[in-house]
């Protein structure tokens, strides 16, 4: 019954609750607006609705909009400079997990000295500590993918190594997070499935964690549940209010997990993937390893109640085999017209699977440690092999 819990963000959540943005105490008076170098959040007016809204909090603002699906560093160092410069004293992300979690690295750089590498673990960071708090962060969610905006991590890719790796600790929790499912109707049908998948993976993950424990269960299996129910009818119909409802909050219930437990190897596998082809959306990946990835579980015998558990909040009710978890996600893909993604569509060579093992384990090693059961290279080799089409 041994566990840590902290997770300090303040949570608006529900239809409409963009509107209350401006009754909130906002933790500074000037903002850096971080959002994508895509048109969606203009085209949709939801930066508008944030800019009225901080009008009507008396805060004023600047827009930093070079954010990538897949962020990486050189926007971090160029959005903390131009924090700097303006002398914002707070960040809001305003978009996917690529805005929010450039949002936290941006505000990590705004207050700290060197390269945002320098305080990086794994790959080629220094590991260095990170000596000054970072800036607050108000994470304003526009898709259900990440669970960004309730946990403290954030996922950068070092451009010239192709190192992508997480970071993250107490500080880099945002301060107040605002999850209103009416931001989110606009979302295309692909898209709403890669990201409904990621938060589902956090939660499956956390759930076979090595360190998962009451707290996080709970907020997988929930979360699991809501997303199984309801992912494959926001992907049918976008404009379903209840299936975005359900699925946004799935997805923040995913952050959560990822807060009190954590990703597994799945994760590590797919970030080298896409830190070497950047156009893979990460959700995308993830589902194209995820079949093998779980089935290697499955016949190892490492954590089958645990599997089965998940099959059943998946809803197969009368799950009883490791293996019916798999089943019951592959039967998700299918309802979300996702399980004939290929990798070759994205230049990835099945040849390769072993440069990209070796990246997995040099950047995001320690995720390999928490498995439920060892992963050897080769294991991996044959896990990406299996996926390849």
């Amino acid at each position: 019954m041994n566990f840590n819990y902290y997770i300090p963000t303040k949570l608006l959540f529900g239809k409409g609750q963009l509107t209350n943005l401006h009754k909130q105490k906002l933790p500074g008076k000037k903002a850096l607006i971080v959002i994508s170098s895509g048109k969606s959040v203009r085209a949709n007016g939801y930066l508008e609705r944030v800019e009225n809204e901080l009008k009507a909090a008396g805060v004023s603002y600047v827009i930093f909009d070079e954010i990538l699906p897949n962020p990486i560093k050189a926007h971090v160092m160029e959005g903390a400079s131009f924090a700097k410069e303006n002398h914002c004293d707070f960040v809001i992300g305003l978009g996917g997990g690529s805005s929010i979690d450039s949002a936290k690295a941006i505000a990590v750089m705004a207050n700290n000295k060197g390269d945002y590498w320098d305080y990086i673990s794994g790959g080629s960071g220094k590991g260095q500590p990170v000596l000054a708090d970072p800036l607050p962060v108000v994470a304003i969610t526009t898709t259900a993918g990440t669970g960004t905006e309730t946990d403290p991590w954030t996922v950068i890719t070092k451009e010239d190594t192709e190192e992508k790796i997480g970071f993250g600790y107490d500080k880099t929790f945002p301060v107040l997070a605002v999850v209103d499912p009416d931001l989110m109707l606009t979302v295309p049908a692909d898209l709403t499935a890669y990201q409904g998948f990621d938060a589902l993976f956090h939660s499956t993950e956390g759930y076979i964690n090595k360190t998962a424990n009451i707290m996080s269960d709970m907020y997988a299996l929930k979360a699991i549940e809501l997303i199984g129910k309801n992912l494959s009818r926001a992907v049918e119909n976008g404009r379903d209010e209840a299936a975005r409802e359900n699925v946004a909050l799935g997805n923040t219930l995913a952050g959560m997990v990822e807060s009190t437990s954590g990703c597994t190897s799945e994760h590590s596998l797919e970030h080298a993937l896409s830190a070497y082809h950047p156009a893979l959306p990460h959700g995308a990946g993830l589902i194209m390893i995820s079949r093998a990835y779980y089935t290697h579980f499955a016949k190892r015998g490492c954590c089958n109640d645990r599997l089965i558990t998940m099959a059943k909040a998946l809803g197969k009710e009368n799950a009883s085999e490791p293996m019916d978890f798999v089943e019951a996600l592959v039967d998700l893909q299918k309802a979300c017209k996702v399980d004939g993604l290929r990798m070759s569509d994205y230049g990835i060579k099945k040849e390769e699977a072993a440069k990209y093992v070796q990246k997995a384990y040099e950047t995001m090693g320690g995720l390999f440690e928490v498995d439920p059961a060892p992963l050897t290279e080769e294991d991996c080799i044959s896990i990406l092999e299996d996926s390849y089409k």
